[in-house]
Parts: C-alpha cells; sequence; structure tokens
C-alpha cells in the first residue's frame, strides 16, 4: 500500500507535527508512506516539495491578498479566514500518480485549491481527509467558537465587515465545497472525539463518514528523564519549581496565556512563598514579550526546533499548561505527558480527552483563571506527584502510541479502497 500524505508545512505547526509522525508510524508497520508538502524544511527522502514555480510561490500571496480586500484592508482577520481560491495541482505529479491512497491534512493557505480537490477527488483515488480544524466543514473558517451556521449552510460570517451577508463569502465559499464534496465519498477523521462531533453536526459533511483517531507520538523519543539532569542541559534552576507553557506564538490570544498570567497573580496573592520557589518557562515565539507580566521568575525560552532539546525542556517542568480558549487534540499536551509531566487544561475540546482529571492532571473550568490556578496548585502542592506522572505515561503508550495509530489508519485506508474498489 502506497499513502501520499498532503500538508502544507512539513515540520511548522501542529497538524505538521501531526502529519509527519503519522508518516514515521505508518513506515515502521510496513506501509510505503511519502509526504508532500509546500515549504519542506528537512533533507528527509520521504518528504517531497511542490515544484517550487510562479503559480506555488504566488498562490498564498494571492488569497491573502483576496481576502485582504473582501476584508476592507483590515487585518483582524486575515489569518482566521481561508477560501483555497488558488493552490497546486498535484495530480500531475509522479508521487500522486504512484499512490493508492491520497490522505489529506492541513492544505491550506495556497497550498490547494478547492479546483485542485475536485481533481484529485475525480481522478478515482480513494481520499483520507484528517480534520485539524473545522475549515473542511464550514465555509471559511478555522474555528467556530460558538457559531453554529456550518450546521445548515454558512453566510451572514462574523468574520467579514458588518456580519457579511446570506450570499457573502462563506456562503459562496460553502455553496463550492458542497458541489464538490456532495458529488465524492470521502473518509473524514478527526484527532478528537470533540471535533468528529463537530464535523458530523455540518451540512457539508451530511453524507460523508467521519470517525475518530487521534495522533500518534513517538515514545520511544518523548519519554522520561532525570529532571536534574533535563534541567542542567537547559539551564532551569533547580531550586524552582517549574510551570511551563509552549505554543508556536505565545502572545496567540487563542493560546490562553493572559488566563496563565491571572492565574499566575493568585497563586502569588493566595501563596507568597511561591514568589521564591516558583518559575515560569515560556516555550514558544514572543516569549520575551510575557515575562514582565508574571509575578514568579519568567524564563522566556523563545522557539527551539531541536526534538532533543524540547524533550528536555518538558522534562525540566513540574507542570505544563495549556490555558487553550479553543483545541483540537494538542501535540503539546500529549508531550509533556509522555515525557512524565502532569498537565492542566481548560475542559474544552479535546482536552478533556488527553487529561483524565484528577489523575493524570487537571481539567479546570474553561476560562476560569480560579480553577487553573487551583489546578496549578493541586499538581504542586497536594497531589501524589508520583502516580500523576506514571499515569500520564500509561496513557499516552496506551492511547497514542506509533503502532496503535498507525494500525487505526490502515483499517481507515483499507476500507477505503474496498468502498472505492465497489463502487468500480
Amino acid at each position: 500500500m502506497r499513502v501520499l500524505i498532503v500538508n502544507t508545512s512539513e515540520k511548522t505547526g501542529g497538524a505538521a507535527v501531526a502529519a509527519n509522525r503519522l508518516m514515521e508510524a505508518l513506515i515502521n508497520n510496513g506501509v510505503k508512506a511519502k509526504m508532500l508538502v509546500r515549504d519542506k524544511e528537512t533533507d528527509n527522502i520521504n518528504v517531497v516539495a511542490l515544484p517550487q514555480g510562479i503559480v506555488t510561490r504566488w498562490s498564498f500571496l494571492w488569497e491573502r491578498l483576496t481576502i485582504f480586500l473582501r476584508l476592507r484592508f483590515s487585518m483582524r482577520h486575515l489569518f482566521k479566514i481561508d477560501t483555497a481560491c488558488c493552490g497546486t495541482d498535484i495530480t500531475k505529479m509522479k508521487e500522486f500518480k504512484e499512490a493508492d491512497i491520497i490522505h489529506l491534512h492541513w492544505i491550506n493557505q495556497g497550498m490547494l485549491s478547492l479546483k485542485g480537490i475536485q481533481k484529485i477527488l475525480a481522478s478515482g483515488k480513494p481520499v483520507v481527509w484528517t480534520m485539524h480544524d473545522m475549515w473542511p466543514a464550514t465555509g471559511i473558517c478555522h474555528l467556530t467558537l460558538g457559531c453554529e451556521r456550518f450546521k445548515s449552510q454558512c453566510g451572514q460570517c462574523r468574520l467579514l465587515p458588518g456580519g457579511g451577508s446570506s450570499n457573502d463569502l462563506s456562503s459562496k465559499t460553502w455553496r463550492r465545497k458542497n458541489s464538490i464534496f456532495s458529488k465524492h465519498d470521502i473518509s473524514f477523521v478527526t484527532c478528537s472525539k470533540w471535533l468528529a462531533n463537530e464535523a458530523k453536526e455540518s451540512a457539508l459533511l451530511a453524507e460523508q463518514h467521519v470517525t475518530n483517531i487521534p495522533n500518534p507520538i513517538d515514545t520511544n523519543i518523548f519519554k522520561p528523564a532525570d529532571k536534574k539532569e533535563a534541567r542542567t542541559r537547559c539551564g532551569m534552576p533547580q531550586d524552582k519549581r517549574i510551570i511551563l507553557f509552549v505554543s508556536q506564538k505565545v502572545t496567540h490570544s487563542n493560546k490562553g496565556m493572559d488566563y496563565l498570567i491571572e492565574a499566575c497573580d493568585i497563586l502569588a496573592k493566595n501563596n507568597p512563598e511561591a514568589k521564591n520557589n516558583v518559575a515560569v518557562a515560556i516555550l514558544g515565539g514572543h516569549a520575551e514579550e510575557i515575562t514582565g507580566r508574571i509575578p514568579f521568575e519568567a524564563i522566556p525560552i523563545g522557539y527551539v526546533n531541536d526534538t532533543k532539546q524540547i524533550i528536555n525542556i518538558y522534562n525540566s517542568a513540574d507542570v505544563f499548561v495549556l490555558p487553550s480558549l479553543s483545541e483540537n487534540l494538542p501535540n503539546t499536551i500529549m508531550e509533556a505527558m509522555a515525557c512524565g509531566v502532569p498537565c492542566v487544561g481548560f475542559r474544552i475540546g479535546g482536552i478533556p480527552e488527553e487529561i483524565d482529571h484528577r489523575k493524570n492532571g487537571y481539567v479546570a473550568e474553561y476560562r476560569n483563571a480560579n480553577d487553573l490556578a487551583n489546578g496549578i496548585h493541586w499538581i504542586l502542592n497536594e497531589a501524589d506527584y508520583k502516580s500523576l506522572s506514571n499515569e500520564a505515561i500509561t496513557k499516552v503508550a496506551r492511547c497514542y502510541s506509533q503502532r496503535s495509530i498507525a494500525l487505526k489508519y490502515i483499517e481507515v485506508y483499507n476500507q477505503a479502497l474496498t468502498k472505492k474498489n465497489y463502487r468500480l
């Protein structure tokens, strides 16, 4: 079986990390898998880049320009919207022709156009599409954030000036998607049960099969290590309990940094001694912009792309906190848990599927900084820390190992092939 995984980036972003890990998991379990990307970042021979021509270079810029014009020259929602109005036709590529299964992941920002997706579906090859957000099930947005128009038909979009109209960009794109999806069978996969339930509510996917398979992680790489040694390797203080926050861009409002800061203020107020024995490590871009707002010692690590160093950082932490306002199935929580670090997050999206409340971490009430502080305090001062750590490691090994996830996807591939052959 030959599988072609298609994703905009090779390494940057959660979807890229998940797609890359899936490719490795499939290869390690006997599947001939390759990855096709626009942005190739390594010399991995199993990862192929799009032909770098004028179309490839300008697709991203042209789509952003058309959206910018629709937003009346506002940058506010520029990267919350995708229209797939342009992209590269991959059906002529050798890798596409050789593949038995086409496995789409996050293909936005000029990677594939709706026209290109239609060509892929019309080729007759079975298509599996892993959803990393809601875009395949909506008109133009990646995060619905309470909007339910996708359940019937998009329009009057909150992201468009004036709240859009019944025939706005979201409505037109929704109808284009519907005209494509309604004519073809697509095997949709979501990384969390939460996203699967949301996707099944979409009128766009009403006739499609949606299943849930989590992202895989290599537990031979992400694993516990001696905390003191890990801290020495990444320059962390040995005499403090470390709260870790990780995000590609830590100032992104959706990642909830404001709630972590508020929770830290609560902890400092209720436990004055914590100011001397607690530190907050911040891994991600723009980390230095946050340090002055935290009442504890702040350690701005910045952006790191070396996996070994990232694992050292996880193993340096006593608790990992991700107060995101919207999430699918965060790789960062999975990574921290694999290293034996208990996690705290809000009850939103797939986070409660990863964190078992008071068993391997703490699930705080949504947008509740007080409860977030309670969770951090409980893990650091009251819980049986060794038990939490062991339960976290066990959960990852049981639910997210490479082999278990690869076997689930192989089953989906076989079903898609059987269904396609039956229709032929």
